[in-house]
C-alpha cells in the first residue's frame, strides 16, 4: 500500500479535477435512462482516474527524457520566470525512469480491465454493432488510447508539436464523457455531446493557461505549445479568451435553442471566475507577473497557498489553480442543474 500511495502521490492528484469532475458529470447525466447501472459508472470513474494518472507519470517520464528541468534552469538563470516544481521523484533519486515505467503500465493495466469489465457487461445487453452497441467502447479508448499515448510519446508527440492543448481537450471533454455516459447509460444522448464540448474546452483551458504563464520554459526546452504557436501577446490573450467563454456560449445557445434544459444556465455564476482568468493573463502578458499575498476570494478554494509562496510558485499556482476551479465549477453546477432537471 506504500507503494501505490507513494506513485499516486508523484502522479499529482491535485490535477485529477480535470477528469474526475468531468467523468462523475458524465454518470449523473445518464441518471434516469433505462439502462443506468451504477457498477458499471463506478467502473467507468475508476478506469479514468488510472488513465489520467498513467498519464501524468507518462508526461513526467518524456519530459525527464528531454531534460525539461534543465531547461528551466538555464531560463532561470537568464532572469526569466519557469515552473521548477516538476518530476521531484526523478530528481532526487527516489524513483528510477525504469520504475516509473512499471507504475504507468500498471495503472493502465488497471484501466484496462476496468475497460474490459464494461465491455463485457455491455455487449451482453447491447450487443456489437447499431446506435447504441458497444461499439462505442471500443472507438472512444482507441481514440483516448492513441491520443493519449502518442501526447508526449514519439513519434507523434502532440504536446511538444503545439497540438497538446486541442488533444487534452478532447480526450477529457467528448472522449472521456461519451464513454463515461455509454458505460453507465448504455447508450449516447444529445445531451452529453453538447456538454462535453463545453467542458473540453475548459480542460483545454487548463493546459493553455500553463503553456501561456511558462512559455519562456518551453522555448528554451524546444517544446512547442500552443501559446507558442501563437507568436503575439495579442494572439495569445484573444485565444484564452476565446476559449474561457465559448464553453458558456455553447451551453447558452444550446439552452436558448431547446437542446438543453435552462437550468443549465447556472453555469454562468462561474463566468466571473473565466473573467478574473483572462485578465490575469493580459496582465501577465504586459509585465505582471507575480501573485498577491492572499488569492481573490472569487477563485474558490486554494489550499496550500502558504507553500506555493516559500517555494516561490505562487506566480504559476494562482492562475493554474483559477483555470482548475473554473472547470471544476463548471462541472458541479451541470451536475446541480442535471439533478434539478429530474427533480423538476
Amino acid at each position: 500500500m506504500n507503494t501505490v500511495s507513494r506513485w499516486i502521490k508523484n502522479a499529482r492528484p491535485v490535477s485529477l479535477t480535470q477528469s474526475l469532475l468531468p467523468a462523475l458529470l458524465a454518470v449523473v447525466l445518464g441518471l434516469g435512462f433505462p439502462g443506468f447501472n451504477v457498477w458499471m459508472a463506478l467502473l467507468a470513474v475508476a478506469g479514468v482516474v488510472c488513465v489520467h494518472f498513467a498519464m501524468n507519470l507518462a508526461d513526467d517520464y518524456f519530459d525527464y527524457r528531454a531534460d525539461m528541468m534543465g531547461a528551466r534552469d538555464r531560463v532561470i538563470r537568464k532572469g526569466f520566470r519557469a515552473m521548477t516544481e516538476k518530476y521531484p521523484y526523478l530528481t532526487d533519486g527516489s524513483e528510477t525512469p525504469a520504475s516509473l515505467m512499471r507504475a504507468i503500465v500498471c495503472m493502465l493495466g488497471v484501466a484496462l480491465v476496468c475497460g474490459a469489465g464494461i465491455f463485457v457487461f455491455r455487449l451482453y445487453g447491447n450487443g456489437f454493432g447499431g446506435p447504441q452497441g458497444c461499439w462505442w467502447i471500443v472507438a472512444v479508448a482507441a481514440l483516448a488510447g492513441f491520443l493519449g499515448i502518442f501526447y508526449s510519446a514519439p513519434p507523434f508527440k502532440f504536446g511538444y508539436r503545439g497540438l497538446g492543448e486541442p488533444v487534452i481537450g478532447i480526450i477529457f471533454g467528448p472522449l472521456l464523457m461519451t464513454g463515461c455516459f455509454y458505460a453507465a447509460a448504455g447508450c449516447v444522448s444529445s445531451e452529453v455531446l453538447w456538454l462535453s464540448a463545453a467542458v473540453g474546452l475548459l480542460v483545454m483551458n487548463i493546459l493553455y493557461t500553463h503553456s501561456f504563464i511558462d512559455i519562456a520554459g518551453d522555448e528554451e526546452s524546444g517544446k512547442m505549445t500552443l501559446a507558442r504557436l501563437l507568436r503575439t501577446d495579442a494572439q495569445r490573450i484573444a485565444a484564452a479568451w476565446a476559449v474561457n467563454l465559448l464553453p458558456y456560449l455553447l451551453v447558452v445557445g444550446a439552452a436558448v435553442f431547446g437542446y438543453l434544459s435552462p437550468f443549465y444556465l447556472l453555469v454562468l455564476f462561474v463566468l466571473p471566475r473565466s473573467l478574473w482568468l483572462c485578465g490575469s493573463l493580459r496582465d501577465f502578458a504586459h509585465g505582471q507577473t507575480g501573485a498577491p499575498d492572499m488569492p481573490p476570494l472569487i477563485l474558490g478554494n486554494i489550499r496550500n497557498w502558504d507553500r506555493y509562496k516559500a517555494k516561490g510558485i505562487a506566480w504559476f499556482m494562482l492562475r493554474w489553480i483559477a483555470s482548475r476551479n473554473i472547470t471544476g465549477g463548471f462541472c458541479a453546477i451541470l451536475i446541480l442543474a442535471k439533478l434539478l432537471t429530474l427533480i423538476f
